[in-house]
């Protein structure tokens, strides 16, 4: 390691540093590629052998055609991602939209435990009735 030039040592970590970006690259490509919705099935066959078979050609040819959609996608993608999550945190949470057999908006615990205490507060029910109702809500 003695006799290994500091400039040499920068040159090996720029060309590591390269070969890395060219993967990332590589894989960027063909994960657009794959996820392309307006491509069908040949096109993808054929863009996917060029790039692995021409890696450099295919990845500068298919970057000159494509690759002012590539960020279109990516939105799209983030997009349809965060549609999913909002979905999931309504349904978990009770307030989604309504349910497919009855149609009527899906009921939240929330709401029943909100009623409860409005029936005892009221008087129409007793603090035992309460507490078994909302034992058996939160069960």
């Amino acid at each position: 390691m003695d006799n290994y030039p500091l400039l040499n040592i920068f040159w090996t970590m720029l060309e590591l540093f390269l070969w890395i970006l060219w993967f990332f690259l590589l894989f960027k490509i063909i994960t657009d590629i794959f996820r392309s919705q307006d491509m069908g099935g040949g096109a993808k066959a054929g863009w996917t052998v060029l790039v692995i078979l021409l890696p450099f050609l295919g990845v500068l040819i298919y970057l000159i055609v494509r690759g002012g959609s590539m960020h279109e996608r990516d939105v799209a993608q983030a997009k349809q991602a965060d549609a999913a999550f909002q979905d999931y945190i309504r349904r978990a949470a009770g307030t989604g939209p309504a349910e497919e057999g009855g149609g009527a908006a899906a009921k939240s615990h929330v709401d029943d435990l909100h009623r409860l205490a409005d029936l005892k507060n009221s008087g129409a029910i007793t603090e035992e009735e309460y507490q078994r109702a909302k034992d058996k809500l939160l069960a």
